[in-house]
């Protein structure tokens, strides 16, 4: 059975899968908070790789690329559900208790939970919306996203520096920034977003530091890495086109010899 994904109200998301899926990658505009009801969640992000597994409360920062890979355990389905700390929400939050950011939130903070009870039993509380058998209101879906605000708050005050700080993605440095997301098929948009720049700026930008376009280095630049990782990693290219940014396995073939003269098998 294919993997699913439903929106059970506004702010709740409720994935379920039989077998392992490959996700896409996700542009992640708002904070969630989540939890893995059964089997594990790979997800692929600028630092890394996190294993998120059965049983784990995971706090996921806004703003950020994400690729997931989602595996059910041996006897159950994968599940995982999340609750959207949308900004409208925080700012009301924010406001009724006056709270505010007053610092900057360390990238080095952890963003898992222990599953304790109060975490367990809020998570149980939204099963009831995933069944169908309670339909919530506009109101109580706010109510539902402030009680989880409550309990991140409750774990670690110093939370208010993530979740209150709505300052705008500031300039960042670009080449570093690419470098490290390359691999993400993403719109350029949404690259330029990121870095803290409008579409104009970040193209401009772009060609001062690489002298092409976007979109010409990053063909460049996953090309490049394809053939660094089938040279030398001894990988196939059906196991690593999608993983390298490239929608489908012929483009990728094509465009390999087009630059190298060579087909992967030749490599």
């Amino acid at each position: 059975m294919e993997k699913t994904s439903e929106i059970i109200f506004d702010k709740l998301v409720y994935s379920c899968a039989f077998e392992m899926y490959r996700g896409h990658e996700e542009f992640i505009p708002d904070h969630f908070l989540g939890y893995q009801l059964s089997g594990e969640t790979h997800a692929f992000h600028d630092k890394g790789k996190t294993v998120i597994k059965e049983n784990t409360v995971v706090l996921v920062r806004k703003n950020q690329l994400i690729r997931t890979v989602k595996y059910p355990s041996k006897n159950k389905k994968y599940q995982f559900l999340s609750i959207t700390l949308d900004q409208e929400t925080l700012h009301q939050f924010a406001a009724e208790h006056k709270i505010s950011s007053s610092e900057r939130f360390s990238d080095t903070e952890k963003l898992f939970f222990e599953p304790d009870e109060f975490f367990r039993g809020y998570f149980v509380s939204l099963l009831p919306y995933i069944d169908k058998t309670k339909t919530a209101t506009s109101r109580l879906a706010v109510l539902k996203v402030k009680e989880a605000i409550e309990l991140i708050l409750q774990n670690n005050h110093d939370f208010k520096n993530l979740l209150f700080d709505f300052s705008e993605p500031h300039k960042i440095d670009l080449k570093e920034f690419m470098n490290k997301n390359f691999k993400f098929n993403v719109p350029v948009e949404t690259f330029a977003r990121l870095t803290g720049r409008s579409l104009s700026g970040f193209k401009r930008d772009f060609s001062k530091a690489f002298s092409m376009t976007p979109k010409q280095w990053l063909k460049e630049k996953r090309l490049e890495e394809a053939y660094y990782q089938i040279r030398h990693k001894n990988k196939k290219p059906s196991d690593i086109y999608l993983e390298l940014g490239f929608e489908n396995l012929s483009h990728f073939y094509y465009s390999f010899k087009q630059k190298f003269g060579l087909t992967t098998s030749e490599v």
